[in-house]
């Protein structure tokens, strides 16, 4: 009998031991939205590394593309909410697909609980050289004065590039054609060639070719100009106040995480983050590191969704 009790005491004690085990005391697995090699997949790559040395556990990433992120993010959305599965995802898959696509199998504000933003990629407005407007008030004025004449090249619909542009024209009061492409390395092609006029294009992506000469830079179209293009104006500034569109990556755990789980991965994503090496790395690939609260980062989805519903509204954008 005693031999009994000792066994459950003992049994009982390391049960105990177990469950006030600090977080983490297993591998993270970190589903990411794009294949290796992609943006989102170099992201979460250099973080990893940087994590699994902080927190003395690994964080695997687990690439799971398709479907405009939903793949991803339902494998997230229906994990146990413990800390152990994260979703490495877009502003796509957080705020512009849900609100765009019908059926869409998680609800990005009731199934996720954020843990940080972790980096902007911000957009620029581009023009081919044959157009006749060096600034953004010139392109509203040209745009103004021949309604329907001008087109804009974008990644497809639904595509931040798309919405971008659809803002554009609400907020300037200006008839631009818009015209979709497979992808942004077709759009880029078709704007070298002088297919279309004007797009929105990453800063990574769209500053080299303005700074060859093959296309120009009107402004950037973020909230702050953007350390790859400091003489740039932003939008907001060259006359459509309130302008703001940029492309952002963020981590995110199921809903019902416990809060000190969610503190304790934000306080390492904020170390790693701001690591010297982790930010060089991230620069050269053309990320403005970010790293805030969670508080900020839901904050940040609520009024982007509340934004881009509008825009998706009063457009008429619809799935192809």
């Amino acid at each position: 009998m005693r031999g009994g009790l000792a066994g459950l005491l003992i049994a009982s004690a390391c049960c105990t031991a177990h469950a006030q085990a600090p977080f983490p005391n297993r591998p993270i697995r970190l589903i990411v939205t794009s294949p290796a090699g992609g943006a989102n997949d170099i992201l979460n790559r250099t973080l990893a590394a940087k994590l699994s040395d902080s927190i003395g556990q690994p964080l695997l990433i687990d690439n799971r593309p398709g479907a405009s992120g939903f793949v991803a993010a339902e494998m997230v959305a229906k994990s146990s909410a413990d800390g152990y599965t994260l979703l490495g995802a877009t502003e796509a898959t957080l705020v512009a697909n849900p609100l765009f696509f019908r059926k869409v199998p998680y609800d990005p504000q009731r199934d996720f609980s954020p843990v940080t933003m972790t980096v902007e990629v911000n957009y620029v407005l581009l023009v081919h050289p044959s157009v006749a407007a060096s600034s953004v008030p010139e392109l509203i004025a040209l745009a103004r004065s021949k309604p329907g004449a001008l087109n804009y090249a974008s990644s497809g619909n639904g595509s931040a590039f798309h919405l971008g542009m659809e803002m554009f024209k609400r907020m300037a009061g200006v008839d631009i054609v818009h015209v979709p492409f497979k992808g942004s390395a077709l759009s880029v092609n078709a704007m070298l060639a002088g297919e279309v006029q004007i797009m929105l294009n990453g800063t990574p992506t769209g500053m080299p070719l303005a700074r060859s000469g093959k296309l120009r830079a009107l402004a950037v179209a973020g909230a702050k100009r953007s350390a790859l293009a400091p003489e740039l104006p932003t939008i907001a500034e060259s006359g459509l106040p309130g302008f703001e569109m940029s492309g952002w990556f963020g981590t995110v755990a199921p809903a019902g995480t416990p809060a000190s789980v969610i503190a304790k991965l934000n306080g390492e994503y904020l170390r790693a983050l701001h690591s010297p090496e982790v930010r060089e790395r991230l620069e050269s690939f053309g990320f403005e590191v970010v790293g805030n609260a969670p508080e900020e980062f839901a904050s940040r989805m609520r009024s982007e969704s509340q934004r881009l519903a509008r825009v998706i509204r009063e457009s008429g954008a619809k799935p192809e």
